[in-house]
């Protein structure tokens, strides 16, 4: 599949918790957890599970950033 957005992770399905209607999905990429909330239907559809691989699409007009 081809997508335009250019921020794409790959990483892990560590954890799903979910809803009636929403699902927050934590991706393991590297050594951070990227969470998405997405619809439990669409987890269902796309058969996610912990331990799937997939691919975070980051599409934002907005990052911040931090420094310590």
């Amino acid at each position: 599949m081809k997508i335009s957005a250019r921020n794409q992770l790959r990483g892990t399905v560590e954890a799903i918790v979910l809803g009636v209607v929403t699902a927050k999905v934590g991706v393991r990429v590297g050594e951070n957890l990227i969470e998405s909330v997405i619809t439990r239907q669409s987890v269902e559809d796309l058969n996610i599970k912990v331990g799937s691989e997939v691919t975070a699409v980051i599409k934002s007009t907005e990052i911040m950033l931090m420094v310590d």
